[in-house]
């Protein structure tokens, strides 16, 4: 009999179930459809997730970031340490409010910022850090937060891949100034889209309510020049929705990682700092081979596969000096990330069987060598 072709394994899912389109109709039809009690609702619960802190809700991760360096003050005279190895919302972010990112590399096992890298790059017009807790792993925040205090930094959590990951138990999202959330689809809980900002201080959280809804609180009010930047009732009840499953699709994406760590042998599988959390936004891997015949072999066996990110940020065309990377950003191990990373099934609909299939596939190109 003709042997039946393998099912293809996703690398990312986006959840979308009967519960939260329910939501979203009923948000619909209750006719209150933007910044309405399903946001107020979304803030207050999600507070939980990062210790408590204010919430502010807003229409993307990326939002987040940038009414966040607003709030706190920052642009054009400004710097802001920011890795290269990341998505590039974090640089476009310090970019959009006119200050300028200031590129460093990251440790090798975390793949977040390098505390030393962030230390030698502090300067005079310095202004704030922003660590990125990337795939899911927190960045040295115990190491980081200190530095920004010791030299008066803001500290700009970029959070967007890290919902209920911690390090020495306090939340991503509750070690800095603020914290920014993403909740794209293929985030580790969406609300179809939307982003949250975090913090401690209530007078920020106040002014990151005015930027995102054109400076004003009262309807005609106008207190400072603002945008639009709301989330949508419809977006913040899925998001509801999908909070209430994040604990138990967290612990999921964990087990699959450990599952993965056992039976991989045929790459570098990702390390965890000690006190850390991480949550497996990516169950990203090393490859020491030939990453292209990887991914082939991988794509052959029907196992999804991505790499995020094969071009540091600091090479992309809008931040490159006279056509070429500026001479200032000698990034090894971001360059080293950039050219080995793999990242593999991980989320929480992946079953037991596709797991061996990924590793299996993986150990087949005996790419840890």
């Amino acid at each position: 009999m003709p042997v039946e072709p393998e099912q293809h394994i996703a690398a990312a899912r986006p959840v979308i179930g009967d519960a939260e389109i329910e939501a979203a109709v009923r948000v619909l039809r209750s006719g209150r459809v933007v910044q309405g009690p399903e946001v107020a609702a979304f803030e207050e619960e999600f507070s939980e997730v990062v210790a408590g802190r204010h919430c502010v809700a807003v229409n993307s991760g990326t939002s987040a970031l940038q009414l966040s360096l607003l709030a706190l003050g920052i642009g054009p005279a400004d710097e802001v340490v920011v890795p290269s190895f990341t998505f590039a919302a974090s640089a476009n972010a310090v970019r959009l409010v006119g200050a300028e990112p200031v590129f460093v590399d990251i440790e090798p096992g975390s793949f977040c910022l390098d505390p030393d890298a962030v230390a030698a790059a502090i300067g005079p017009r310095t202004a704030a850090i922003m660590p990125v807790h990337l795939y899911g792993h927190p960045a040295a925040m115990d190491r980081i937060g200190p530095l920004a205090e010791r030299h008066g930094l803001a500290v700009v959590e970029d959070a967007a891949q890290a919902h209920a990951a911690a390090l020495n138990g306090i939340p991503a999202g509750a070690m800095g100034t603020v914290g920014c959330f993403s909740f794209y689809p293929t985030k580790n809980m969406h609300a179809l889209e939307g982003g949250m900002v975090t913090t401690a201080d209530a007078e920020t959280a106040r002014t990151l309510r005015l930027l995102r809804n054109q400076g004003m609180e009262q309807r005609y009010a106008n207190e400072i020049v603002g945008a639009n930047m709301r989330l949508t009732d419809v977006a913040a009840a899925i998001g509801r929705v999908q909070l209430e499953k994040l604990a138990g699709w967290t612990d999921r994406r964990r087990a699959n990682a450990e599952f993965l760590d056992a039976k991989i042998t045929g790459a570098v599988t990702p390390p965890v700092a000690a006190g850390a959390r991480h949550v497996y936004h990516q169950y990203t891997v090393r490859i020491r081979g030939d990453r292209d015949a990887v991914q082939k072999h991988l794509d052959e066996r029907q196992v999804g596969n991505a790499v995020y990110y094969p071009t540091p940020v600091h090479r992309l065309k809008p931040y490159l000096k006279d056509g070429l990377p500026d001479p200032r950003w000698d990034l090894p191990e971001t360059e080293r990330a950039a050219a080995e990373v793999l990242s593999l099934p991980v989320h929480p609909a992946v079953t037991e069987e596709e797991l061996v299939r990924v590793a299996d596939a993986v150990n087949e190109t005996g790419a840890a060598s």
